[in-house]
C-alpha cells in the first residue's frame, strides 16, 4: 500500500512549477531590492557631493566674510536636496580645516559621524577653521542613512552607527582665494 501511493506521487506533475517559483523568486526579489537600495545610496552620495562642492565653492570665494559653521552646514542640505531640512542638524557632520603644506597633516583617519544614539555633544567633536588666505584646506561631510531594506544584506554590509544608519562619506579640498 505505501508502495503504491509512493510511486503514484512520484509519477503525478502536478505543481513541480510552483516549486521552482518558490525556489528562485525569493532570489530575484533579493537582487532586485539590493539593486534599488545600492542606487539610491549611490544617487544620495552623488547629491551630497553636489551640495559640498557648492557649499565649498561659495566659502572659498566668500573671502572677507566666510559663512560660520551652522550657515555652511546649511548651504550643504540646501544644495544637496537629500538632507530635509529640520533633520539636517541631526544626520550631517562637518570637519574643515587647514592643511600644514609643510608637514602635509590633514584630516585624521577617525571620519566623525552625528552618532544618534548617544547624548554626547557632536559639536565637541568638530572642527571648522576657516583658514587663511591662500591656504589649502580640507573639508569632510559626514550624512547618516537609514538603508531602505535592510534584510537585503546590502544594508548590512555598510558601515554602520548603532541604529543602523549607513555613512556616506565626502571630502573636498580647495585652497582659499587671496584677500589682497
Amino acid at each position: 500500500m505505501l508502495m503504491n501511493l509512493f510511486r503514484r506521487f512520484r509519477g503525478n506533475r502536478q505543481g513541480t512549477a510552483t516549486i521552482e517559483f518558490v525556489l528562485i523568486f525569493p532570489g530575484f526579489v533579493a537582487l532586485f531590492l539590493v539593486a534599488y537600495e545600492s542606487g539610491l545610496m549611490m544617487i544620495r552620495n552623488v547629491l551630497l557631493e553636489r551640495g559640498v562642492d557648492l557649499a565649498v565653492r561659495d566659502l572659498r570665494l566668500a573671502g572677507a566674510a566666510p559663512p560660520s559653521f551652522n550657515q555652511f552646514k546649511a548651504n550643504i542640505c540646501a544644495e544637496s536636496m537629500v538632507i530635509p531640512a529640520d533633520e539636517c542638524d541631526e544626520t550631517l557632520q562637518v570637519q574643515l580645516e587647514p592643511v600644514d603644506t609643510i608637514a602635509w597633516t590633514t584630516l585624521d583617519d577617525n571620519v566623525r559621524c552625528i552618532d544618534q544614539a548617544t547624548t554626547i555633544n557632536p559639536l565637541d567633536e568638530t572642527t571648522f577653521t576657516g583658514g587663511g588666505s591662500n591656504q589649502l584646506m580640507m573639508v569632510r561631510v559626514c550624512a547618516l542613512y537609514q538603508p531602505l531594506f535592510k534584510p537585503t544584506g546590502w544594508g548590512m554590509q555598510m558601515p554602520s552607527d548603532g541604529q543602523g544608519n549607513y555613512a556616506l562619506v565626502v571630502k573636498s579640498a580647495f585652497v582659499n582665494e587671496p584677500t589682497d
